[in-house]
């Protein structure tokens, strides 16, 4: 019995010592997105031609998202964009707020968030789109599928 202590406790002392310290940095997540009014859940009221895209990184040390949106052909000027939590077939809460949207059909939104660790894990499983409203299209007018590449 005291001989397998002793093997025990000697192979423990082992593989202590052989483990290496994981001191590796996440690599930065990239997302990105295609906006369309096809894309909207539940459908467009008013028919539109918009369009956008969405990008982003995202730094899972820091936890911060850094997102860039740019819209075009909107059937009047933007009144809110967001990101929610949802995949492509469903809606849901939003979680980030755009700053002031530009006052014209066509334009770019730059902004960072810090997330928390559910809105990082909605981002990574595919679970976050972003769409941008208008006085026609109250529930959202173009809208994108956030994805991570």
């Amino acid at each position: 019995m005291k001989n397998i202590f002793l093997l025990a406790i000697a192979g423990l002392a082992f593989t202590t010592a052989c483990k290496k310290d994981d001191t590796t940095t996440p690599a930065p997540l990239q997302l990105s997105g295609t906006m369309a009014a096809s894309n909207e859940v539940p459908a467009v009221k008013v028919a539109s031609s918009g369009t956008g895209t969405v990008t982003g990184t995202y730094d899972p040390s820091s936890m911060v998202l850094s997102y860039t949106v740019t819209y075009s052909g909107l059937t009047g000027n933007p009144s809110a964009g967001h990101f929610h939590f949802g995949d492509a077939k469903h809606s849901g809460n939003v979680f980030i707020t755009f700053p002031a949207l530009p006052a014209a059909t066509s334009g770019t939104v730059s902004g960072t968030a810090t997330l928390t660790s559910m809105q990082a894990d909605s981002f990574k499983l595919g679970h976050v789109y972003s769409n941008i409203h208008t006085a026609s299209n109250a529930g959202g007018e173009i809208r994108a599928n956030v994805l991570v590449k």
